[in-house]
């Protein structure tokens, strides 16, 4: 079939086979810590209980289906019940909820007893979302897929909104803040 003829048909593609050689973890960390990312709070609930994690492992897949990913790891105490509620919600976070993002980023009391002391509301799925962040998407489960050492998580968005605010950036390792030059 000539490269340019339509087809709904899936695309072949060959992909390295698993005894090539991977890079080590620290340089390709470092690579990696070079691609600056927004920084969220993904949410869900085991019953009453809210549960949340800091993500930067997010991102739109599709318009139509509306359909979101994030990444959890898979030795994160609370992947299973990400996995067994069926939803989550992803948070995007304010250049003002740096102390938020690292709270949820800690295996604290804080953060399984209290849910870093943090209001919230549900829409659709009943996850939690925060009252205070630059936008929300409240998501049912897809699909969940092998991401290595993590699982990705595939959501189609049923309800979302959006605040006020610059983003919370992360780079090299870091949290960084936009300077507010009304570029953002």
């Amino acid at each position: 079939m000539p490269a340019d003829s339509a087809s709904n048909t899936a695309h072949e593609h060959e992909f390295p086979t698993a005894s090539e050689s991977a890079p080590d973890s620290a340089p390709f960390r470092a690579v990696m810590s070079r691609f600056a990312t927004g920084v969220t709070i993904a949410t869900t609930c085991q019953g009453n209980r809210r549960l949340g994690i800091t993500v930067n492992a997010f991102t739109s897949v599709s318009l139509n289906p509306p359909l979101v990913l994030i990444c959890i790891e898979r030795s994160s105490r609370v992947r299973d019940a990400f996995i067994e509620s069926g939803f989550f919600a992803v948070n995007i976070l304010t250049s003002e909820q740096e102390a938020l993002s690292a709270c949820f980023a800690s295996n604290s009391e804080d953060r399984f007893e209290r849910f870093c002391d943090t209001a919230s509301h549900a829409e659709v799925t009943g996850a939690p979302v925060l009252n205070e962040s630059l936008g929300f998407v409240d998501c049912r489960i897809e699909r969940v897929y092998d991401g290595g050492d993590h699982d990705i998580l595939l959501g189609r968005v049923l309800a979302l909104g959006v605040g006020e605010g610059d983003p919370l950036l992360y780079y090299r390792s870091h949290y960084i803040r936009p300077e507010n030059d009304g570029a953002l």
